[in-house]
């Protein structure tokens, strides 16, 4: 069952009953994993060894890009009027928080993988300051010095693998797994950029194909 602490107060407490402060989280009684790391999960609910088949860390960069680069047209046909409407009504995040957030979910990523800095949740959730990034244009100039920046990095790393490890608030994790997770991360919000702006009347430019999608762990839902 899942449980949506968001809007769920019951969910919350139950979640501060486990001692846990970040979501996702799967529990099972009183033990529970926290959701980041799939294969973590799969152990877990006793399904290891089953379903998801990461692809190649070469092939991921190149998904990443695109997934990128497509947020990038998307939101330059987003009105500057409406970037600050509520992207969905029970949520309290503005078209232009979501639209910065899926560029700030790589930053967030190279921050770990190259300053050393410990990824949380929140690392991926910091805001532009208040003034900054107010049109789609300005967003997407931004996700130009983000999309150059992981070019670099993966040009640059020696070890393609991405096994080594990191600092993360679950514990000493593989690159791969912040990597995969914040690719299928920027991709899920972009699917939902997609989406308003169908809301608003406006036909996406070149949305992302089912191709583009195929191998991430994508959620199946468009707003979980």
């Amino acid at each position: 069952m899942a449980i949506d602490v968001l809007n769920d107060p019951a969910g919350r407490e139950q979640l501060l009953k486990l001692g846990v402060r970040n979501v996702p989280v799967v529990a099972k009684g009183d033990q529970f994993v926290f959701g980041q790391n799939l294969e973590d999960v799969a152990e877990f609910v006793g399904l290891q060894g089953t379903g998801h088949k990461p692809l190649p860390p070469e092939e991921l960069i190149k998904r990443w890009i695109v997934i990128l680069q497509t947020a990038q047209r998307l939101m330059r046909q987003m009105p500057d009027a409406q970037l600050l409407e509520r992207v969905i009504p029970n949520r309290d995040r503005s078209i232009r928080l979501m639209c910065h957030h899926i560029f700030r979910i790589g930053e967030a990523f190279l921050e770990s993988v190259e300053g050393g800095v410990e990824y949380a949740v929140q690392l991926a959730n910091v805001p532009p300051q208040d003034g900054t990034f107010m049109t789609g244009e300005e967003i997407a100039r931004y996700g130009d010095t983000i999309i150059a920046r992981l070019q670099n990095w993966w040009n640059k790393l020696e070890d393609k693998s991405c096994q080594q490890k990191i600092k993360t608030f679950f514990g000493m994790q593989p690159i791969y797994m912040l990597y995969e997770r914040s690719t299928w991360h920027s991709a899920q919000h972009a699917r939902q950029l997609a989406a308003v702006l169908e809301r608003n009347g406006i036909t996406p430019d070149r949305s992302l194909t089912p191709e583009q999608l195929a191998g991430l762990p994508l959620p199946e839902r468009l707003w979980e």
